[in-house]
């Protein structure tokens, strides 16, 4: 099949029988052309389906109009959020553009500067970063951070209240009469991660139980990598009661692993997770987990980059947003 060319501004000026600086000036809002050229103009160019490049965009005003979502990769959590970034979009003036490099996350440290360096001052006016490995990435750009890996600095800042979150889950499994509560954590590089399991620590602390160090493990956010801490939890001689996984991804590959090992949640473990991401509510049962506002989180970020792309005088001014965490009861816990 050929590939059909890229309609260009010759083009629409061929078809619509005017100059290409007539073009140009239509296109742009420029005074000098006469309505009725104006609307045969634009007619053309929905016609012949005439957009021109961000890069001639951006050498002509110095602006594209596009914001940058930059991600290590697509997954859930990203997903989700770019969810709410394109809600929240409509009436702002500004286009999306969602960008990642394919690395995956874990062993790409560093990525968003080099991001940031391909796109910025060509493809897009200001970027939202999400987990970002550093936040001190040099940007010619406006930049705001969601849920970066060391946690607010001097960048805009979006996140949630994980330790809150991490205390909601551990005080639900303590409710439901559960001692013996496992923790399957998130990255070690992670500040969320870290917030995570102080907050499940913090709740045994409160309630007078001693953290059993034997039931803690590191999950690192990912199935595969929580499969074999889930077995371990799992096959102990005196296992957990329930686990507490610091993300659904860990929460939803536990269940599995629960299954493959002739048990039934929640009747012989209880799982918790952490997110709330779509999939969490199709599992069998469904999982009872922390919901962290992604969405929202998206939306607010935007809000953020917008007003600094909107007021020069923002930006190095740091604010920093925390969204609240809140239970979400299914039926992946009982209890004892």
């Amino acid at each position: 099949m050929q590939q059909r060319s890229r309609v260009t501004i010759n083009d629409v000026a061929r078809t619509a029988g005017v100059s290409v600086a007539t073009v140009s000036k239509v296109i742009n809002g420029r005074y000098g052309v006469a309505l009725a050229t104006s609307a045969k103009v634009q007619e053309v160019i929905d016609d012949l389906g005439y957009e021109s490049s961000l890069v001639a965009r951006s050498l002509r005003s110095t602006r594209t109009n596009v914001i940058g979502v930059l991600v290590a990769e697509f997954e859930p959590f990203s997903t989700e959020l770019l969810k709410g970034i394109s809600r929240a979009i409509g009436g702002t003036g500004y286009e999306l553009l969602a960008y990642s490099g394919g690395g995956r996350a874990g062993g790409n440290v560093g990525w968003e500067r080099r991001y940031l360096s391909r796109l910025s001052g060509t493809l897009i006016d200001g970027a939202i970063l999400v987990t970002p490995t550093v936040v001190d990435a040099d940007s010619h750009v406006p930049v705001v951070a969601v849920d970066p890996h060391t946690g607010p600095s001097g960048l805009p800042t979006v996140d949630s209240d994980n330790l809150r979150g991490a205390v909601l889950a551990t005080e639900h499994l303590l409710a439901l009469g559960h001692r013996r509560i496992g923790f399957l954590g998130g990255r070690t590089d992670l500040e969320s991660a870290r917030l995570r399991e102080e907050g499940y620590r913090a709740a045994l602390r409160s309630a007078g139980i001693p953290v059993d160090e034997s039931l803690v493990r590191v999950g690192g956010y990912r199935p595969e990598t929580a499969d074999q801490p889930a077995h371990e939890l799992l096959t102990m001689p005196d296992r957990p009661t329930a686990i507490f996984a610091a993300n659904d991804l860990s929460a939803i590959r536990t269940m599995e692993v629960a299954r493959e090992l002739g048990m039934t949640v929640p009747d012989d473990v209880s799982v918790i997770g952490f997110d709330n991401v779509p999939e969490s509510a199709t599992t069998t049962p469904p999982l009872t987990t922390i919901n962290q506002p992604i969405r929202r989180m998206g939306e607010e970020a935007l809000r953020l980059l917008v007003g600094l792309m909107d007021d020069s005088d923002a930006v190095g001014r740091a604010t920093h947003v925390t969204l609240p965490t809140e239970l979400v009861e299914r039926s992946s816990c009982r209890a004892l």
